[in-house]
């Protein structure tokens, strides 16, 4: 769930929602208490749960900076609730893990937030995954590294996820609408398109599960929307011409919200009625390929539905000497008396 680009996968055990309320509650009831730049200390309700209970017990406890967080499923913290939690006035962001928590599930969420972070101009080191050996060197973690409060105002998560992220993004941003490098396979970017090698063939948009790329429904046209975009891929596997290529990234300026032009080029007419339909420029190229070259389309008139609209290639067809059920006059129906003649 924490890691599904689309939000196809959801944990509603508590929903993302539930959570990112939780975050802001907590943030405001310390600051309003008079505290400044609290952390945030996530963990389950097994192995952590007990830890701090301990360390409360028979050692010094947590800090009175640390608000602990109990989440039922710890790989379901993902980049987004760190995000919104440090978007929210907490300072800093630690994981507590154990030894039945996917490591490499929470450290892959973590990593890509520390990445969006540094894309912001922010210090990386304020999210942590720990696994202290026992509950006092938990508390020892604690006490001996206390980050600077986070230099923002404070926000309220809205929408779902990728929606949060983005919010929280724009709050931590030290430049507006900057664009923000992510790593590979991050679930943020853009698509890079070589116009040169772009025959337009749209394979792209109608294969693109999210709908960033699209078409226009009168002229050749691909228009690409980068908020929507999940870096799934399947744009680069399909183009027959390798023009695309992904640019992990997220893009904090408006563009990002609305449809651009990737690529675009003039249509064909149609020679018989003059519809315009097709690319020119793959039209042509058709052409200048087969007439006069190939077989079927040396001495005859085939040439020329290439250069026709679907309506008019067929009634060509259709009314043409060579369309295959053209086979004369019906015969004479020959009866009994005919063979007796």
């Amino acid at each position: 769930a924490a890691a599904c680009p689309s939000g196809a996968i959801s944990y509603d055990a508590p929903p993302a929602s539930h959570v990112f309320a939780r975050i802001g509650a907590a943030s405001r009831a310390y600051r309003k208490a008079g505290g400044e730049g609290p952390r945030l200390l996530v963990h389950d309700p097994d192995h952590g749960a007990e830890m701090i209970a301990l360390s409360a017990r028979f050692g010094r406890g947590l800090p009175s900076d640390v608000i602990p967080l109990e989440t039922p499923a710890l790989a379901g913290f993902g980049h987004a609730e760190i995000m919104v939690a440090l978007a929210s006035g907490f300072a800093a962001v630690d994981i507590l893990t154990g030894p039945n928590a996917d490591g490499e599930a929470i450290e892959s969420q973590a990593a890509l937030a520390r990445a969006m972070l540094v894309g912001l101009g922010r210090e990386s080191a304020r999210i942590r995954v720990i696994d202290p050996a026992d509950p006092d060197a938990l508390s020892d973690l604690l006490y001996d590294e206390r980050p600077a409060p986070m230099k923002t105002e404070p926000v309220m998560a809205l929408g779902g996820r990728r929606d949060a992220t983005r919010l929280a993004a724009n709050a931590l941003a030290a430049t507006p609408d900057s664009v923000v490098p992510l790593p590979e396979g991050a679930p943020y970017g853009a698509v890079a398109l070589n116009a040169d090698a772009c025959t337009l063939c749209l394979s792209c948009a109608g294969l693109c599960p999210a709908g960033a790329l699209g078409d226009h429904p009168d002229k050749p046209q691909l228009r690409f929307q980068e908020d929507a975009c999940l870096q799934c891929g399947l744009c680069v596997s399909i183009c027959p011409e390798n023009a695309l290529t992904l640019v992990p990234q997220m893009n904090l300026a408006d563009e990002a919200l609305s449809e651009r032009v990737l690529h675009e080029e003039e249509p064909y007419d149609c020679i018989e009625c003059g519809r315009p339909f097709g690319v020119k420029s793959t039209i042509e190229r058709i052409v200048e390929k087969l007439e006069g070259v190939h077989a079927m389309f040396t001495n005859s008139d085939n040439a020329r539905l290439i250069r026709m609209c679907d309506d008019c290639r067929i009634t060509a067809q259709y009314h043409s000497d060579a369309q295959p059920f053209f086979a004369g006059p019906r015969p004479k129906i020959r009866t009994a008396e005919d063979a007796e003649e």
